[in-house]
């Protein structure tokens, strides 16, 4: 088998029962009672329609797209005001975003993700003594 060179969209949805993805431009869909879970039955499902083609689908291979009010759903450990803060955006514009009441923009967006991605580095460069 070989390893697949490409990014593979996939949209994350909640539903009632936990969350479910679908990657775009391909015949795949799975569920999965959390983020977790669901991560493994996509890798799973994208391994099986890529098989006959003799490719095989990692973790790099997702580019994962969940929008803000599910990220801060699940991801209840972030606080927004705290996020608002650190990427120098007004507390109540993220909140209306968050809740869905307001779509940011683009560039806005992109502001949103560099902060997350900042504050993720800078936890995983953390060590707790």
């Amino acid at each position: 088998m070989k390893k697949l060179h490409k990014k593979i969209p996939v949209i994350i949805e909640k539903t009632r029962t936990g969350y479910s993805a679908y990657a775009e431009h391909i015949d795949v869909f799975t569920t999965g009672k959390d983020i977790h879970s669901l991560h493994s039955n996509l890798l799973e499902a994208l391994n099986l329609a890529f098989n006959d083609s003799g490719f095989t689908v990692t973790a790099d291979n997702l580019k994962l797209r969940l929008d803000l009010r599910q990220f801060f759903q699940y991801y209840k450990v972030l606080n927004s005001n705290f996020l608002a803060e650190r990427i120098g955006m007004n507390p109540s514009l993220l909140s209306q975003y968050v809740r869905g009441k307001k779509q940011p923009s683009p560039k806005q967006t992109e502001k949103i993700i560099r902060g997350i991605q900042r504050i993720g580095k800078e936890l995983s460069d953390l060590t707790l003594v």
